[in-house]
């Protein structure tokens, strides 16, 4: 009996061999920059702390502060451009040293050519390097079976505002 299922396995294993190679023919690689909006304090923010460690400071650099996000992307760094979506999610300090965060956040698309589709961005963000990369590790819509990465780079920073414009550089492939 054992031997009558090698053949049947093999078989198997070379028809999912060739439609996953038909498919990666199919793919197509996307290219785009994006400017985040980032407000962090005020009655506009964007970005607010959630939960943290009881009797510690909750901030970027504390193990264990959780952050929820909801930023406007636009088309180019001045925030009075075209929006193309919301960056939505969530930002841990994950390291005891709080050097990098662990990033969950999706890419919410409201323009025209993308409109109603995501991106799933996850991964370890090293905060203080000055590019930070993340993988692409899923989507829907347009971006249905994504995969890539996608870099941040703080493009600008007001400190006594706590505004900052994130450039958000993505590469994926999908169907």
């Amino acid at each position: 009996m054992a031997q009558r299922l090698v053949p049947k396995v093999s078989l198997c294993a070379l028809a999912l061999a060739v439609i996953c190679i038909a498919q990666a023919k199919e793919l197509t690689q996307t290219h785009m920059s994006l400017y985040l909006q980032d407000i962090a304090a005020g009655p506009n923010a964007t970005l607010t702390t959630v939960a943290g460690i009881a009797g510690k400071l909750w901030t970027f650099t504390q193990f264990g502060t959780v952050f929820v996000t909801d930023d406007p992307i636009t088309e180019t760094p001045d925030p009075n451009s075209a929006l193309i979506g919301r960056l939505q999610g969530i930002y841990v300090t994950s390291e005891l040293n709080g050097r990098n965060t662990h990033v969950s956040v999706s890419i919410v698309f409201v323009n025209k050519k993308y409109n109603g589709s995501t991106l799933e961005l996850q991964g370890n963000s090293r905060q203080f390097e000055e590019v930070r990369e993340v993988s692409v590790v899923s989507g829907t819509g347009k971006f249905r079976f994504a995969r890539g990465y996608a870099t941040f780079e703080t493009y600008f920073l007001d400190q006594p505002k706590a505004y900052s414009v994130l450039r958000c550089n993505v590469t994926v492939h999908h169907n």
